[in-house]
């Protein structure tokens, strides 16, 4: 059977106003990623959790599911995404729908592609795992250029480790980038979304670009230009 996609949105958004439903180009930002989950045939349904109405509506047009609206204690900025996919697993469930994978979706990560998506699915099919995030390879790097303030408020690198001499030797971290799919029956199991046996599927830096702030917003405006031309 077929995946179900699933998109979180909440109303509330501290480091971009609105940032779900601002104008990316010309449409909505969760516009994307609900057109590039449908158009890519991988997924039963898209559905979309929000408590917001406006969103809902926007979320409907572009042609996403809504079939329950979020209740307001899972929208908080407090509130945990384990606790978000749990409901909405649940809800699905007791709606009768049928499926043993969920594929979560950061609408704030526009770019993700069909390939992105039927690769990371393809990983948790093929090996013993719980969870696969699609990350990139970072280059900021907690072993050789990323720092935090110790007990005494200096400076200290964030992971020591002897003799990095440049980041090219440190060891590879990876950035996560919104694309994770899960198993259901494990999650339901463990009821939190990082469960043990993870796995990382590749994609590129441009892909799994994120917008957490205004900055990034004019990034990806850029990128959209790009793509659209």
């Amino acid at each position: 059977m077929k995946p179900i996609c699933f998109i979180g949105a909440r109303g509330g958004s501290k480091g971009v106003f609105k940032k779900n439903i601002r104008k990316l180009g010309n449409k909505p930002l969760i516009a994307h990623t609900i057109e590039t989950a449908l158009e890519s045939k991988l997924f039963q349904k898209v559905i979309v959790s929000t408590e917001n109405n406006e969103i809902a509506k926007i979320a409907k047009n572009y042609g996403a599911e809504i079939p329950f609206m979020r209740p307001k204690k899972l929208s908080t900025d407090k509130a945990s995404f384990d606790g978000v996919i749990l409901h909405g697993i649940k809800e699905l469930k007791n709606m009768g729908y049928n499926f043993d994978i969920i594929v979560n979706r950061d609408c704030t990560v526009p770019f993700i592609d069909k390939e992105d998506m039927k690769g990371a699915i393809n990983v948790l099919k093929k090996n013993n795992c719980n969870l696969v995030c699609g990350v990139y390879r970072q280059h900021h790097n907690p072993y050789f250029n990323m720092m935090e303030l110790n007990s005494k408020k200096y400076l200290e690198f964030s992971k020591k480790k002897n003799k990095i001499v440049s980041r090219q030797h440190a060891p590879i971290v990876y950035q996560l980038n919104g694309l994770f799919v899960l198993k259901v029956k494990e999650l339901l199991k463990y009821k939190k979304f990082y469960m043990p046996k993870i796995l990382p599927f590749e994609i590129s830096a441009e892909n799994g670009f994120m917008i957490d702030t205004e900055f990034e917003f004019k990034i990806a405006e850029c990128i959209a230009m790009k793509k659209m031309k």
